[in-house]
C-alpha cells in the first residue's frame, strides 16, 4: 500500500494495525475500553511498544473484561507488576481498575459506546488532512470528554490520549486524504 500516513514507518506491525483497525469506527464498548487503557498505558511511550505487548495486555488483564477487572485488587497489582510481557507502571495498572468500575458505571448508565459517540452526533468527524503536520494531538471535542471522563473518575486520560483514542477507533477519521485508507475509512463512516 502507497502513501499511507507519514506516521507508521516500516514495521508489518504497525503497517497492519494502520491499514486494518486505525480509524475503524468501533461501536464495542468493551473494545472501546481496551483501547482506552491500552492509550492511558502509551503515555510516554510510542505506540508500537503498546503494539508489540498487546496480546500480553491481553491474557494479563483476562481479555480487558471490565467487570473482571472491576473487582481486582492488591494481589492482581502485585501479579501485574511481575509481569515483563506488560508495561509494569503501578499508576497506571491502579488506574486500569479503577477505570473498570467507571466504565461499569457509564456502561449501566447509558452504555459505553453511546456515552463516547454522542460527542459526534453518532457518525465519524470527517477530517481531510493534507500533512501529517496539520493534524491536532488535542481538540476542544477531546478536552471535553477528557474532562468528563476525568470528573467521572476516569485517570489516565488527559486530551491528547483521549484524541490519540479518537482517532484509533474512528470517531474522526485523521488518516491523510493521500492516503489510501481515507476513502474506505470515510465509506465506513457513513
Amino acid at each position: 500500500m502507497g502513501d499511507r500516513c507519514g506516521w507508521v514507518g516500516a514495521d508489518p506491525l504497525y503497517q497492519a494495525y494502520h491499514d486494518i483497525e486505525w480509524g475503524v469506527p468501533e461501536h464495542d464498548s468493551r473494545a472501546l475500553w481496551e483501547k482506552l487503557i491500552l492509550d492511558g498505558f502509551q503515555a510516554g511511550l510510542s505506540w508500537i511498544n503498546i503494539l508489540r505487548k498487546r496480546e500480553n495486555f491481553r491474557s494479563a488483564f483476562q481479555g480487558f473484561d471490565p467487570d473482571v477487572i472491576a473487582g481486582w485488587g492488591d494481589a492482581d497489582v502485585t501479579r501485574l507488576l511481575a509481569d515483563p510481557g506488560i508495561v509494569r507502571h503501578r499508576g497506571k495498572i491502579e488506574a486500569t481498575i479503577g477505570n473498570a468500575r467507571v466504565w461499569q458505571a457509564i456502561e449501566a448508565e447509558q452504555g459505553f459506546d453511546r456515552y463516547l459517540w454522542a460527542y459526534v452526533g453518532g457518525r465519524p468527524i470527517q477530517n481531510a488532512w493534507e500533512r501529517l503536520e496539520d493534524v491536532p494531538t488535542e481538540t476542544e471535542m477531546s478536552r471535553a470528554i477528557s474532562k468528563d471522563l476525568r470528573k467521572r473518575g476516569f485517570k489516565f486520560c488527559g486530551p491528547t490520549i483521549v484524541y490519540a483514542f479518537m482517532q484509533a477507533v474512528g470517531m474522526v477519521n485523521d488518516h491523510l486524504v493521500t492516503c489510501p485508507c481515507h476513502a474506505r475509512v470515510a465509506r465506513l463512516g457513513r
